[in-house]
């Protein structure tokens, strides 16, 4: 067949393996949107704006492994590149697909429609490549295959987001034929001198030290190495742990799991097994202030092993251009017949006494937070996936026990609120055959809603956990005001107005307990498109790690100017 700049792209993205891509119509992308339809392995989905199309297409690249979203030039793209930076911080590989002016106009010297009002359009690549590992411009078709592949090579390389832009004059024109995938799957395998010299050192580190714990990080999944760390846990026999932003990248049933490491607002016993410990094996963990609850509980020092995906450091030395499975299973293979280093695990069953136990209600009692997290881990099966929005969202997620096979997923690196809410969408698309449920905040789904119309669109049932309690509740934790205070929906309401005249959405609300058990019945039964669940409850009814975390993170932020 005769490929053109679109076919090739949309060639390109099923290969890799999208079976959609997401989209936001423009005139300077119309003509790239009829030619990626002509490949009809790789369906158009869209969304109501481009934010949104940003993060659907990041939610769908946490199921599926990357994705693709298309939008139009400048007030299409910027509102895009919001989601990109946090792909990028979230370590997921996103195609950003932007239209782009007539080839003829650069250097012309026009004053162009969707610009800043400048003859220079090369702003937005620029600002592109701030946010992404590759970004090019394509104005002409002959080097248009050379640059598509570059661009998406890299992102599935570096498990980065890339950018790509493309005049709309050019799109439709023929370009050569693309040759095998295998040449834009390339993965390098590791230096062997250096993988190792990394084993060597850092199984040096773990034999001298007697009470090692392994800390899980969420660049885990980016790495390709979750697999790889349950058979270096399996050698080691220590305690386990994952960073929060990590939870659901270990599995929950190992034995030597403990729970969530997150200084005061950990899983109970985890905090004082980790301050217990004599040496920490951290994989690809982000120590962030959020993570280290305001660089409290933040493991470092000579004790400290940080294995990452690209780079490991131990004890002085550090080593690049290995991978982090090669490493892990190096060292599995290692100490699998040596003497398990399992102190750690033994104290922790020794002295690990405390579990959480809550109140909850029935019936006509008023519905609390609680009622609401024993709710959740109700529904939780194998084949679930919970994406936790920022906010309290994530200390409930965090508490709830995960059967193997289930997935978390939260935004803790770039923590936009609003994320999750088109996040969901996106992961649906990409995962139609897991349970996908969403626990978002009142005012963070005020920022994305419309996304909810989408679900009803493609009939996706999703289940939403939508809490009302009358604001920014991580905000009011971290630092009170009146601009924490939201004006208040009716949001039961929202999903009937999406509806519209097909849609077959429900809006629920729940007041108290007995309401909630029968709005998760209709949930359950409602396989025609999302149910939204209103859970109305006081405002300071948070979790206890909300509020201790909130405190750490404030006093951070309150920091003096250094003299």
């Amino acid at each position: 067949m005769t490929y053109t700049v679109g076919t090739y792209l949309a060639e390109r993205l099923s290969q890799i393996g999208l079976k959609h891509h997401f989209a936001v119509a423009g005139d300077y992308n119309l003509v790239l949107l009829d030619q990626l339809l002509l490949n009809k392995d790789c369906e158009q989905v869209y969304c109501c704006n481009e934010l949104n199309c940003g993060f659907s297409a990041e939610g769908y690249a946490r199921a599926n492994g990357a994705a693709a979203a298309v939008v139009t030039f400048n007030v299409g793209a910027f509102s895009a590149l919001n989601a990109i930076g946090g792909a990028y911080a979230e370590n997921l590989p996103v195609i950003l697909i932007s239209g782009a002016p007539n080839s003829n106009d650069y250097g012309s010297g026009h004053i162009l429609h969707h610009t800043i009002g400048v003859p220079d359009y090369g702003y937005q690549l620029e600002i592109a490549k701030k946010l992404t590992c590759a970004a090019v411009s394509i104005t002409s078709a002959e080097d248009a295959p050379e640059k598509i592949d570059h661009a998406i090579r890299t992102a599935l390389r570096e498990k980065k987001p890339a950018y790509i832009e493309i005049s709309c004059n050019v799109s439709a024109q023929p370009c050569a034929a693309p040759g095998p995938i295998s040449a834009v799957l390339d993965i390098r395998p590791s230096d062997q001198e250096t993988l190792a010299a990394a084993v060597a050192a850092v199984a040096e580190f773990i034999e001298k030290h007697e009470k090692p714990a392994i800390l899980i990080g969420s660049r885990l999944r980016a790495a390709g190495a979750e697999a790889a760390a349950v058979k270096l846990a399996d050698a080691l026999g220590c305690v386990v742990a994952t960073m929060a932003a990590a939870k659901s990248f270990f599995p929950e049933d190992h034995a030597g799991y403990v729970g969530t490491y997150w200084g005061s607002a950990s899983t109970p016993g985890v905090n004082e097994i980790f301050n217990w410990t004599d040496s920490i094996l951290a994989l690809a963990p982000i120590f962030n202030d959020y993570s280290t609850e305001g660089w409290t509980a933040w493991p470092k020092g000579p004790n400290v092993a940080v294995l990452d995906k690209n780079i490991s450091k131990v004890e002085g030395h550090s080593f690049d251009n290995i991978h982090l499975t090669e490493l892990l299973e190096a060292l599995a293979e290692h100490f699998k017949d040596k003497p398990k280093k399992d102190a750690t695990l033994t104290q922790y069953k020794r002295v690990h006494t405390t579990t959480i136990t809550e109140t909850t209600g029935s019936g006509d009692d008023k519905l609390s937070r609680a009622d609401i997290q024993k709710t959740l881990q109700s529904l939780v099966t194998p084949e679930t996936t919970i994406l936790g929005e920022t906010g309290d969202s994530w200390f409930n997620v965090v508490r709830t026990k995960l059967p193997r096979g289930a997935r978390v997923e939260f935004e803790m690196q770039w923590g936009h609120i609003g994320w999750s809410v088109p996040a969901a969408f996106g992961y649906a698309v990409g995962a139609p055959e897991r349970q996908t449920i969403l626990m978002v905040g009142d005012g963070s789904f005020q920022l994305t809603a419309q996304e909810v119309a989408q679900m009803t669109r493609r009939k996706l049932p999703v289940i939403i956990f939508l809490i009302n309690n009358a604001g920014y509740t991580i905000e009011v934790e971290i630092h009170d005001g009146p601009y924490n205070n939201i004006k208040n929906w009716d949001y039961a309401a929202v999903v009937n107005a999406f509806n519209a005249e097909d849609g077959k959405g429900k809006g629920l609300r729940a007041t108290t307990a007995g309401e909630l058990a029968e709005a998760v019945k209709v949930a359950l039964d409602n396989k025609e498109g999302p149910t939204l669940i209103e859970c109305v409850i006081p405002r300071d009814d948070c979790t206890p790690e909300l509020i201790s975390w909130g405190r750490h993170v404030a006093t951070a932020n309150a920091r003096p100017p250094a003299k």
